[in-house]
């Protein structure tokens, strides 16, 4: 989630290198038309019964049909880079905005409002003439006719399909934990989990007995990775800063926030030196730390976990989930459909061009996809989106120019490092065997946070919303939308 690299010239997402110009420019540029054609799937030409793509023939006599399904950071990245094409691309998205994922966890704690880091599709893709958004569903995907279909009945057709439709939580077979123990992908479950943090405050406030008060302010994250521990250190600076003197029969620093984590250790890939300093950080925080711990149970007031094979009842109102996340299932149907293979979590394993060898006009990137490089799975964070979007926009452009396959390069990934903030003015750093924490590491998390937001409004607004917060120790989206998620129970 908080993996970024840092922006120069060529790293960014959007840069384009000389050769990627040249062959921008040497294609015909045709208006774009219409917006595609939909159909109820009886009109389907005879060029679409296939799983090898469109023939030459075919594109000589009309514009190629792009489809890309999800707006995220893989599948934006894809339209972006498609400018002036000699294509008609299409993005299907359930919601009419690009979600900045990596803040999502500041909306949730009362940091950022949802429209700092969100973008409308429309907007950023405004200037692409021969691009259209589509709010829609899909629901499913039919390789053999190349069509799309919508949640509405409609469907699209295509000649190249880019499927980038990000992935879900992941509660490992108990989906009715889901209930009590919300995840965080979206501005919804953000949302959600702020309502749920600030009433358990405003609840302890109204609780006489000290002890009902000790559980009601007992903050249990599950997953100490990127998302886990920036989301407790935020809960942390909530507690120890943001809440002071607002309340009158409750200290809301003696606040108790738990990150349970199934691992050997919290922020997994990172060095045993930065994983020390952050738990030192948290620590500072009132934050405690319980690796080797599985969750075996989740309920309304509390949760078992198991170390060492001794169980362990840890009672909780607020229990938060950020233990991972799975592919979305639009993966798995067409693999089914194509005869792909799926990894164990039900990714779609791809070739070294990032589409799918027995279907080649099908690109599989982000969560969806599996690939691996130099014996290492490459991981489903924003930055492998962001150079996977580029490389398939690259790959798309030389297809249709008619260039032969074996002059397009395989997919490279470029591991630029990773970070991760801990609560106020401090973060941890690791790029390649580089790496450092602290003040430092906090400014650079900032910076290239800001410097890859979709839109210069959005930079504008995050940077002016954390010089706020900073100065003033305050969180001015402390909002309580939904009162009622504070007092969940089982019988409900």
């Amino acid at each position: 989630m908080a993996s970024f690299p840092i922006p120069n010239s060529k790293a960014h997402p959007f840069y384009r290198s000389e050769e990627e110009i040249v062959l921008e420019s040497s294609l015909e540029s045709f208006p774009a038309s219409d917006p595609p054609a939909w159909t109820a799937g009886r009109d389907i030409s005879p060029e679409t019964l296939t799983t090898e793509g469109p023939s030459a023939e075919a594109l000589r006599s009309r514009r190629a049909r792009i489809v890309i399904v999800g707006g995220g950071f893989g599948g934006l990245s894809v339209a972006r880079n498609l400018r002036n094409v000699n294509a008609d691309v299409t993005l299907i998205d359930r919601h009419n905005y690009h979600l900045f994922q990596p803040l999502l966890y500041q909306v949730a704690t009362g940091a950022l409002s949802p429209a700092n880091i969100s973008a409308p599709l429309r907007a950023v893709l405004k200037h692409r003439q021969n691009t259209t958004v589509l709010l829609a569903e899909v629901t499913n995907i039919d390789p053999r006719r190349n069509v799309v279909r919508l949640a509405n009945g409609k469907e699209c057709a295509f000649d190249y399909l880019v499927l980038a439709a990000g992935a879900d939580h992941n509660y490992f077979g108990h989906q009715e934990w889901k209930r009590h123990a919300p995840g965080l992908k979206t501005i919804e479950d953000a949302i959600e989990i702020r309502s749920r943090v600030l009433s358990m405050f405003e609840l302890a406030e109204l609780e006489e007995e000290p002890e009902r008060q000790r559980q009601i302010l007992r903050f249990v994250v599950v997953g100490g990775g990127a998302t886990g521990v920036e989301l407790a250190g935020a809960l942390g600076e909530i507690a120890q800063q943001t809440l002071k003197g607002n309340f009158r029969r409750i200290n809301p620093s003696s606040s108790e926030i738990l990150i349970i984590e199934g691992g050997p250790q919290i922020l997994p890939g990172y060095s045993p030196r930065l994983v020390t300093k952050a738990k030192q950080n948290l620590a500072r925080h009132n934050i405690t730390v319980k690796e080797n711990a599985l969750v075996k149970e989740i309920h309304s007031d509390h949760l078992i976990v198991e170390c060492g094979g001794i169980r362990e009842k840890i009672e909780s109102r607020c229990i938060l989930w950020a233990a991972g996340v799975k592919p979305s299932r639009l993966g798995a149907m067409v693999a089914n459909e194509v005869g792909a293979a799926i990894d164990r979590s039900g990714k779609v394993i791809v070739g070294p061009d990032l589409s799918i060898p027995s279907a080649p006009h099908i690109f599989v990137i982000g969560d969806l996809a599996s690939r691996q490089q130099d014996g290492k799975l490459i991981q489903a964070v924003a930055p492998a989106a962001l150079q996977e979007g580029k490389y398939v926009a690259k790959n798309l452009r030389a297809r249709i120019s008619g260039l032969p396959a074996d002059s397009i390069q395989s997919f490279t990934y470029h591991d630029r490092g990773a970070m991760a903030i801990i609560g106020r003015s401090y973060a941890v750093v690791q790029i390649g065997k580089l790496s450092f924490a602290g003040y430092l590491a906090w400014i650079l998390w900032l910076w290239i946070h800001i410097a890859y937001l979709a839109q210069f409004s959005n930079r504008l607004l995050v940077m002016f919303q954390w010089g706020w917060n900073y100065f003033t120790h305050n969180r001015s989206a402390r909002i309580i939308t939904s009162p009622t998620v504070a007092v969940d129970d089982e019988s409900a």
